[in-house]
């Protein structure tokens, strides 16, 4: 069977990293050092959290670990995986409405292994249909890239711009900032493609902490947006590591993959979990 090679996706178990020496970056220009690593074969490790406070108590929260592969203009591949917990109230509600779904994302984590527009998914919440198809991944085709945080997407160099030029304060390493929806959603296409464009209220609230070499190493963010007639509250926080990393990568054999639309009544219509 024909292996597909992407240079810069993560698959775990099979992940070869090295060392790479990072380009020198002004430490005040945080686009520009963040511009050095966005390259073919680079990547970062990265653990998020995020929490979503739906109206009446409704919470699920999520941890993800893993790595974002670069391209020259921004992430465009990853190997993440999340956990998913949802309050009391929004647990009985989501096994009513989605009881597979929600068993499975309880059960443990899933696994996306993602390059371009393509996820393959593993873990409890497509076991089954795994299982019975006798492969170790869903593909799920035409799917967003997930991102390194829910709410600001700063491994993008033009969403980093716009939040560096709405800062309110800037000292010892140390970004603060705050944001309209709209506004943001105007200067960052992952923002815009995940939320959409048409906020007539909201706020973005957030905190960028940066290293020795200008490079974001957390982003905290909180956020008020407006959800139909309704508002949620969303609370992300990021951690970088390893900045500059290569990483040389076989994504699944196309033997051990089944296609989403082979098993749709089996499993999740869209990518399971938070991101989605």
């Amino acid at each position: 069977m024909k292996r597909t090679i992407v240079g810069v996706a993560v698959v775990a178990g099979m992940v070869q990293l090295t060392a790479v020496p990072a380009q020198a970056a002004s430490a005040s220009d945080p686009v520009r050092a963040l511009q050095a690593e966005l390259a073919p074969g680079r990547a970062v490790n990265l653990r998020a959290t995020a929490k979503i406070t739906y109206p009446g108590d409704r919470v699920v929260t999520s941890a993800v670990d893993g790595t974002v592969g670069f391209g020259s203009r921004g992430p465009v591949a990853s190997d993440l995986g999340q956990t998913v917990q949802y309050s009391d109230k929004l647990l009985r509600e989501m096994k009513k409405s989605s009881p597979k779904e929600t068993e499975g994302l309880q059960a443990g984590p899933v696994r996306l292994i993602s390059s371009g527009s393509v996820s393959y998914v593993s873990g409890p919440v497509v076991e089954q249909a795994l299982t019975i198809a006798d492969a170790s991944h869903v593909r799920y085709g035409g799917v967003k890239q997930p991102p390194s945080n829910l709410l600001v997407e700063v491994l993008d160099p033009a969403t980093l711009k716009a939040l560096v030029a709405a800062r309110t304060s800037w000292k010892d390493g140390i970004l603060k900032g705050a944001i309209k929806p709209a506004k943001l959603a105007a200067a960052s296409a992952p923002f815009a493609s995940r939320y959409g464009t048409r906020f007539k209220s909201g706020k973005i609230s957030y905190t960028l902490y940066f290293g020795e070499r200008g490079l974001v190493r957390r982003v905290a963010v909180k956020a008020t947006l407006p959800v139909s007639k309704t508002t949620v509250q969303v609370e992300s926080d990021t951690r970088f590591t390893d900045w500059g990393r290569e990483v040389s990568v076989n994504l699944p054999l196309r033997g051990d993959v089944i296609d989403r639309a082979e098993v749709e009544d089996e499993v999740p219509a869209g990518v399971p979990g938070i991101w989605n």
